[in-house]
């Protein structure tokens, strides 16, 4: 094994069974809807990860990753969006709250709520951010991080046209300027190479190579026999957007 290889394997069996608290807060969204986040902060002068969960999900989807993406030195924030529901016994209050408000909840209606999110964690910091999408979060955080000077990269797990007609994510993607790592099973992946045709700057696409993977950000649980693979890939990705 290379030594830049096994000290990234040392680095992943050192964080990867350690757990870390979080704290529940909340915040406004760019319409008011009061949003729930789990804050996991390693240090408060460390940049910021925003975590984003897929259809049907909760902030949740991140109990066991966020607790690991802090050992590699950023803080990270996993929000509730209005468009979800439960995953791992936790439920969604941002859609909760939006539903006693008859807000609606569909998933470019959660384009607020991530909005609200990038700003929120900028101004703890004053560093540009990291947005993390899974499913159609991965879509939107790709979207809003176009020109978007308050973000430094995005990961995005099983990006898609999840939108019909209301917005083709590959068409907007046409001089996106930030530095992105996209993975995918490999049954998607095809699929995600030609959504992510008119990325053309600092790209790192990821398909597992010992299992079929999983969809969304799932892939980087233990419970996926892969996950390994997954982290090893997001660990070189995310040391170097690290300062």
């Amino acid at each position: 094994m290379k030594t830049s290889a096994l000290v990234l394997f040392i680095a992943l069996a050192h964080f990867i069974f350690k757990a870390e608290a979080q704290t529940k807060i909340t915040f406004p969204s760019t319409d008011k809807l009061t949003i729930t986040a789990d804050l996991y902060e390693s240090d408060k002068k460390a940049p910021y990860i925003i975590l984003f969960h897929q259809a049907g999900y909760s902030r949740g989807e991140y109990k066991e990753t966020a607790s690991k993406i802090t050992k590699l030195g950023y803080n990270c924030l996993a929000v509730d969006l209005r468009s979800g529901e439960e995953v791992n016994y936790i439920r969604n209050e941002t859609a909760l709250e939006a539903k006693k408000k008859n807000l609606q909840t569909g998933y470019l209606d959660a384009k607020n709520d991530m909005t609200a999110a990038i700003d929120y964690a900028y101004n703890k910091s004053n560093k540009p951010v990291i947005v993390f999408g899974s499913s159609y979060s991965a879509s939107l955080s790709l979207v809003l991080a176009k020109g978007n000077s308050k973000v430094k990269a995005v990961v995005a797990f099983s990006p898609g046209e999840y939108f019909d007609t209301a917005l083709n994510v590959q068409e907007t993607l046409k001089g996106f300027d930030k530095p992105v790592f996209a993975a995918s099973s490999k049954k998607e992946y095809p699929y995600l190479e030609e959504l992510m045709t008119n990325v053309t700057k600092d790209k790192t696409l990821f398909q597992p190579q010992s299992g079929d993977g999983e969809h969304g950000s799932k892939a980087l649980w233990k419970s996926n026999k892969s996950n390994n693979e997954y982290w090893m890939s997001l660990m070189v990705f995310l040391k170097k957007y690290l300062n």
